[in-house]
């Protein structure tokens, strides 16, 4: 994984069962996913689009629940990017308590026009950026 955002555990994120809610674990990966995003791609500001501009819309996610999370524990959110596509790439993802796999999943994230409200097709520049941190050889996007 290309990328680790560590969370600690709050009180108010455990549920009846005082465990980790189900919710908080997509919250810990929306907030790994955008710092992550927001290092390799500086420009990338999802709180303020352009009302004309290009963006991206979380459209999937997928999680894996392996083991529970307690109260007060460190969870380290590792993400790195998986497939590219034309108009859409995936951020893979692992939550881990020391060693201990607490969950796992990607999330896919669709390139979006403001201006016209509608899917597009990611950028060039975008496109390379997300093809090179995975590894991916450029013109491999279907």
């Amino acid at each position: 994984m290309s990328y680790t955002h560590t969370e600690r555990v709050r009180f108010g994120d455990l549920d009846a069962m005082r465990h980790l809610n189900n919710v908080v674990f997509l919250r810990y990966f929306e907030t790994a996913r955008i710092a992550y995003l927001r290092a390799i791609v500086p420009s990338h500001d999802p709180a303020n689009p352009e009302a004309d501009a290009f963006g991206l819309i979380f459209a999937e996610c997928h999680i894996n629940y392996r083991s529970p999370v307690l109260f007060d524990e460190e969870v380290d959110v590792a993400c790195s990017i998986g497939n590219v596509k034309r108009s859409s790439f995936r951020v893979e993802f692992e939550m881990r308590v020391g060693t201990r796999l607490a969950a796992e999943g990607y999330g896919v994230l669709v390139g979006f026009d403001y201006g016209t409200q509608q899917a597009a097709t990611l950028p060039d520049e975008l496109r390379e950026t997300l093809e090179a941190e995975a590894g991916t050889p450029a013109g491999a996007a279907d």
